[in-house]
């Protein structure tokens, strides 16, 4: 089985800046140090019945202020076929985005770009700047890693509404939602019920596929069976041509091994081969522009 993992974050710690991994900084996990370490492809390491046929590299802090950095120190690194979505500020003024986004251009591993937006959702979405940086990503045939949590039906509107938009000044705009929306593990039935319907508002437009990870941020012990029923409702929102299974490398490291992630999962998931394929490769394949 060959996977192309969509969501993994390589270090260097002599060379980066990672404020986020830094014990004085948030987020104040007690085993923050079993990731404050150089990683590089080498660790994506995976034995039979798996093979690494590429990966999506997610910006990981190395420099926001200078985000080309990053990837420039990869495609120096980096043998393994990969692509990058780097950081960029949504709300930065026309003139300052382009610059940046013209420096990420000429990187030839850039495809897209991530501004984390969590509890930040109100004031990048409604920021004066944004739809026309949305627009320019569009136009350039970049997509845009989205990460908020889709149980808040306010972040959904406002980026529902920010979609529509952008799609009325452009042609398309490819979302990859990160880490399933951060469901919870431990919800009440009206708040999985609100996740699920932002699963069904999000998935309506044909722009947005999803990427299942992150399990060990909900909970570091968590239970396969919790994973599967989280993935499942994706598929039934999406569809199998829109949904990718990924490893959040190396946070995933807090839970497990990186073979005994994707074993666990794709030995409990209820697909078919060619569905498989679909999860594991075929749609970051194509979503990603390999």
């Amino acid at each position: 089985m060959k996977i192309i993992d969509p969501h993994v974050h390589l270090f260097d710690l002599e060379k980066g800046d990672y404020q986020w991994l830094k014990a004085s900084n948030p987020p104040f996990w007690p085993d923050k140090k079993r990731i404050h370490q150089n990683f590089t492809e080498n660790d994506l390491s995976l034995s039979s019945p798996f093979e690494l046929a590429g990966f999506v590299h997610i910006e990981a802090g190395f420099n926001n202020n200078q985000p080309w950095q990053e990837l420039e120190w990869l495609e120096a690194h980096c043998k393994k076929p990969f692509k990058s979505v780097a950081s960029i500020d949504l709300t930065l003024s026309s003139q300052a985005f382009t610059q940046v986004l013209d420096k990420l251009l000429a990187c030839q591993s850039f495809v897209g770009c991530r501004h984390i937006l969590d509890d930040d959702f109100a004031t990048v979405l409604t920021h004066p700047n944004t739809l026309d940086n949305f627009a320019l990503l569009a136009k350039h045939n970049l997509s845009f890693d989205l990460q908020m949590q889709i149980a808040n039906p306010e972040a959904v509107a406002l980026f529902t509404n920010v979609l529509n938009k952008v799609l009325n000044k452009v042609a398309d705009l490819t979302v990859i939602i990160n880490h399933a929306g951060w469901p919870s593990f431990s919800s009440t039935i009206k708040e999985q019920s609100t996740w699920q319907q932002g699963l069904q508002t999000l998935s309506q437009f044909k722009q947005c596929s999803i990427k299942c990870s992150g399990w060990e941020m909900e909970k570091r012990d968590y239970a396969i069976d919790e994973a599967l029923f989280i993935i499942e409702q994706c598929i039934q929102a999406f569809g199998f041509d829109r949904v990718m299974l990924a490893s959040n490398f190396p946070l995933c490291l807090f839970s497990k091994s990186y073979q005994a992630f994707w074993t666990e999962q794709l030995t409990t998931i209820n697909a078919n081969q060619e569905q498989l394929e679909l999860l594991c490769s075929g749609n970051a394949k194509r979503i990603y522009k390999f």
